[in-house]
């Protein structure tokens, strides 16, 4: 596919020196939140970005943008999310992440570029460069960073990154939108936060019931590689570095492909189900030699609704877990859609609260982490959340998203801005994303 994008360089962004903005209603004495077992298992950064347009006539009244975003931040939003601004804390007696609200606050960057909005191409593809309009201000200092860029246009950007373990993308999406209603001038549209995850604490003693090959095991070297990112000595390198191992492309899905889909599987499935199903097969063959081995798609179930009692929708901690599809590669290339569809609905039905309950038992016990390796690789449906809905006081975004990963592992599941249709996000080595192109839209 033809690539319509620019390259970002440092010169591109001018950046002020970073602030922080602390909690005006910090817990005394210090509070230690407790992160579940699900939680410490995702513990790594998430970098998003949104790109507003801002029509000649009012270019002018987003020059104080910045300060706009610096005030809703550091008066209003961080009271109940005052543990944005703590640290993880890895605590050795009890050999666990915390979470730590100790307001050594919130990382704010103000900056602006000559460029204009129409000359970063087109926005709703994969572009490694934009994370100059994050901030990165060394590996996991900071739970939470909010550089906001005002472009020659009058347009601008907002770029958030926060730690998995903190949210997960139905509450982070709900911190989204109360800073966006706070700066429209409407405080807060969501009042309450639920930080309390002991609800999901494993049973003593565990009682794993299944066998959880969606996640694997830490071995004590790779234990200290997961957790050593509290430590002000970190030196591994960020997971965010991109490589030019890898390329990364956007195939855009219509409703109607989306409809022909659904149609070819040739049973009841959701848009999810169906487009999954099919990348699955089309990735697989991409990727995979060995007819005999296995192929696994791993996607997250929201768990708020399976777990008893049920979670409350203020729940502001990390309420999915990894759900899995697996198959023999010759039985994924060789059966039709159907095949794969059908392995994909089960392995979202496999997710009861007995199993969920399974899966924390097993991460109490193993430290796991999602088994993306060996050619195996996870779904993040963005698309669901309602990011496009992100109005700061200038409408909609013309485009808002993650930053893409500097691997191959995740494939990520995006509107397409229009309604209705999904683009798809993913990074291959060269040789097989050539592959890939070739059977993707083989429908």
């Amino acid at each position: 596919m033809v690539q319509s994008t620019i390259s970002l360089t440092n010169q591109d962004i001018l950046k002020e020196e970073p602030i922080e903005l602390f909690s005006p209603e910090n817990p005394t004495p210090v509070e230690t939140i407790y992160l579940s077992n699900i939680d410490q298992a995702v513990t790594f950064p998430v970098e998003t970005v949104f790109f507003y347009e801002v029509p000649p006539s009012k270019s002018s009244s987003t020059l104080d943008m910045a300060e706009v975003v610096k005030r809703a931040v550091s008066e209003v939003l961080l009271v109940p999310y005052y543990f944005m601004a703590g640290r993880l804390n890895f605590n050795h007696e009890t050999n666990r992440l915390e979470l730590l609200c100790n307001n050594a606050g919130v990382l704010f960057v103000s900056a602006t570029s000559t460029l204009a909005l129409k000359d970063l191409g087109d926005l709703s593809r994969p572009n490694s460069t934009f994370f100059h309009l994050v901030h990165r201000p060394g590996l996991y200092k900071s739970l939470a960073d909010t550089p906001v860029t005002r472009f020659g246009c009058g347009g601008f950007s907002l770029g958030f990154m926060t730690n998995h373990a903190i949210f997960d993308g139905k509450s982070a999406s709900e911190m989204f939108h109360n800073l966006a209603s706070i700066c429209r001038g409407e405080g807060l549209k969501f009042g309450t936060i639920n930080n309390d995850r002991t609800c999901l604490k494993a049973r003593t003693p565990p009682q794993i019931k299944y066998p959880h090959k969606e996640y694997i095991k830490l071995s004590k070297n790779t234990l200290g590689l997961a957790t050593s990112f509290t430590s002000q000595k970190q030196t591994s390198p960020s997971p965010l570095i991109f490589s030019d191992k890898y390329v990364h492309d956007m195939f855009p899905f219509s409703p109607s492909m989306i409809k022909s889909l659904k149609e070819t599987a040739m049973t009841k499935c959701s848009s999810f189900e169906a487009v999954v199903g099919h990348i699955w097969r089309a990735r697989t063959r991409a990727v995979f030699e060995d007819q005999e081995e296995m192929s696994t798609v791993f996607f997250a179930v929201d768990i708020r609704s399976k777990v008893s009692p049920p979670l409350q929708n203020d729940f502001a901690g990390n309420a999915v877990i990894t759900a899995f599809a697996t198959a023999k590669v010759n039985d994924l290339v060789e059966k039709p859609l159907s095949f794969s569809v059908e392995k994909v609905k089960e392995g979202r039905e496999r997710v009861t609260e007995d199993y969920v309950r399974s899966v924390i038992d097993w991460l109490e016990v193993y430290k796991g982490i999602p088994a993306t390796c060996k050619g195996n690789f996870y779904v993040s449906a963005w698309w669901k959340l309602p990011f496009g809905e992100l109005d700061f006081g200038f409408g909609k975004p013309v485009h808002g998203g993650p930053i893409v990963s500097g691997n191959d592992e995740f494939v990520l599941l995006l509107s397409d801005g229009i309604g209705g249709g999904i683009n798809v996000w993913m990074g291959l080595e060269k040789d097989k994303m050539k592959k890939f192109m070739d059977y993707v839209f083989d429908m």
